[in-house]
C-alpha cells in the first residue's frame, strides 16, 4: 500500500510539473472547462439565491392566503389555452362581497380592483412640483393591510365610511411616498392622481421583496374600491362580458380553521354563483403561496437545464482541447515514455501518468471556474443588489464535471501513451 502511494504521489507530482511547464498551453487548453464551470456555478448561486428570497417573500406575505382570479398561475401552469381562459366570466365585487357574507372559514375577504390579469389602471401622482413615474392604483376594501401582512408607518387605512361615500382618499405604497414627500409629513395632503384630487390618509411599510431588489412591489397606490370604480369609470358590480375586469379576491382562514377547509368552501361558494353544474370545470382559478411556490420552481428548474446544456457545450469544447493537447503531448514525450519503459515501467502506469494528467487539467480548470463564478455572484450582489446564495452543490458539480471531462477525454491519449512500444518509443526522433 505504502509503494503504491509513494508511486501515485510521484506521478502526481510530475503531472504538475508537466501542467506547470507549459503553463500557457495549459491555461488555453482549459479555458473551455472554466467557461463552464465559472457559468454553472456563477448562475446557480444566483438561481439559489432568488429561490430562497423567494420563499422568504411568500413566507412573509402570507402563506395561507387564497386568491381567487379568473386566471392565473394555476391556468398557465397546467398548460391551459389561452384563447378558453379569456371566454371565462369576470369576477365582480358583488361575488367577494357574497363571499365575505356567506363563507364560513374566512376571517378577512378582501378585493383587488386593478390587481391580475385584465385591464389594469396606471397613473403618475403629483405634488406641486414633484411627480412619481406610472404606478399601480389598487382600489380595495379597508382590509388591505391585513391581508397583506402590511404595517402602517404613518396615518391610518380608509374606514368603511370613506368606502360607502366614495371619498377621494389614498394611502401610499413606499415609492410614492418617497418621491413626492421625500422630507415632510404626508398625512393630509392633497396630491393628484391622473386629473383627479386625492387626500392622503396614510402610508404602509415597505414589502417584501427578492433580495432586496427594486422589483416594483412598493409602486402602488391604494384607494377604496367603490372611489376606484367612480374616479376610472369602471364598472365592477355587473360588467359586460367584453370588459376585461382585473379583479382579484382576496381570503383568509380562521384561526382553527385549514387552507383545504376554506379553499373547499370558496371553491363551492364561486360554483354555485357562476352556475356550474357538477361535470363542467372551474371557470376561475384558486391561487395559494404554495402554487407560486411550485411554478417559481418549475421555472427555475427549466433555467437550470438550459443552463446545463450550455455549460454543457463549453465542457465539451474544453474536453476535445484537453485531448487534442494530451495527444500532442504523447507525441512530444514518445522518447520518455521508451526510456520509462525501458526502465520498468508498466502500461498501467504509463495510463496513470497520463489520466492523472489530464484530470489535474481539467480539475485546476475546474477549481479556477469555481473560484470565478464564486466571484461573478458576489460581483452580482454588490453591483446589482442580486440576491446570492452558496452551498456544496454547486462546488460538488463544478469540480465532478471537470474531473469527469478529464477521465472521458484524457483517456484515449492515455491509452496511447500506454500501448507504445518500447524500442520504437526510443528509436522516436
Amino acid at each position: 500500500m505504502a509503494v503504491r502511494l509513494a508511486l501515485f504521489v510521484d506521478t502526481m507530482m510530475m503531472a504538475l510539473g508537466t501542467i506547470w511547464a507549459n503553463k500557457l498551453r495549459s491555461a488555453l487548453t482549459v479555458l473551455g472547462v472554466v467557461i463552464g464551470i465559472m457559468s454553472i456555478v456563477g448562475m446557480t448561486a444566483i438561481l439559489n439565491g432568488f429561490s430562497e428570497s423567494f420563499q422568504a417573500m411568500i413566507n412573509e406575505l402570507g402563506p395561507n392566503t387564497i386568491m381567487v382570479q379568473r386566471f392565473g398561475i394555476a391556468s398557465f401552469g397546467s398548460g391551459a389555452d389561452f384563447r378558453e381562459l379569456i371566454k371565462r366570466p369576470n369576477l365582480t365585487v358583488l361575488d367577494a362581497l357574497a363571499i365575505r357574507e356567506q363563507a364560513t372559514t374566512l376571517e378577512t375577504v378582501d378585493v383587488w380592483l386593478g390587481a391580475g390579469p385584465g385591464q389594469n389602471v396606471m397613473r403618475r401622482a403629483f405634488y406641486r412640483g414633484a411627480r412619481t413615474k406610472q404606478l399601480a392604483v389598487l382600489g380595495t376594501t379597508d382590509q388591505f393591510a391585513k391581508v397583506s401582512f402590511l404595517t402602517l408607518q404613518e396615518g391610518r387605512f380608509f374606514n368603511q365610511n370613506d368606502i360607502e361615500r366614495r371619498r377621494n382618499v389614498v394611502v401610499l405604497g413606499q415609492t410614492p411616498y418617497k418621491a413626492l414627500f421625500p422630507a415632510s409629513d404626508p398625512i393630509g395632503k392633497v396630491i393628484r392622481i391622473g386629473d383627479e384630487a386625492f387626500t392622503v390618509v396614510g402610508v404602509v411599510g415597505p414589502r417584501p421583496s427578492m433580495g432586496g431588489l427594486n422589483t416594483g412591489v412598493d409602486d402602488f397606490l391604494v384607494v377604496p374600491y367603490t372611489t376606484y370604480e367612480k374616479v376610472f369609470n369602471v364598472e365592477a358590480r355587473r360588467p359586460k362580458k367584453s370588459d376585461f375586469l382585473a379583479l382579484t379576491i382576496v381570503g383568509m382562514p380562521k384561526e382553527g380553521v385549514t387552507r383545504t377547509e376554506a379553499i373547499s368552501e370558496l371553491t363551492t361558494l364561486m360554483r354555485i354563483r357562476h352556475g356550474l353544474k357538477l361535470n363542467q370545470p372551474n371557470d376561475f382559478d384558486i391561487a395559494t403561496s404554495d402554487l407560486f411556490v411550485k411554478f417559481f420552481e418549475r421555472v427555475t428548474k427549466y433555467i437550470y437545464l438550459g443552463l446545463v446544456v450550455i455549460s454543457s457545450i463549453a465542457l465539451m469544447v474544453g474536453g476535445i482541447g484537453v485531448m487534442a493537447i494530451m495527444m500532442i503531448s504523447v507525441t512530444e514525450r514518445t522518447r520518455e515514455i521508451g526510456v520509462r519503459k525501458a526502465l520498468g515501467a508498466r502500461r498501467r502506469e504509463i495510463l496513470w501518468q497520463f489520466l492523472l494528467e489530464a484530470v489535474v487539467l481539467t480539475g485546476v480548470g475546474g477549481l479556477l471556474g469555481i473560484l470565478i463564478g464564486i466571484g461573478i455572484g458576489y460581483a452580482a450582489t454588490a453591483l446589482t443588489g442580486l440576491p446570492t446564495s452558496l452551498n456544496w452543490k454547486p462546488f460538488a458539480i463544478g469540480m465532478g464535471f471537470s474531473s469527469a471531462v478529464g477521465i472521458i477525454f484524457g483517456m484515449l491519449p492515455a491509452m496511447r501513451a500506454s500501448r507504445l512500444d518500447p524500442i520504437e518509443a526510443l528509436r522516436y526522433e
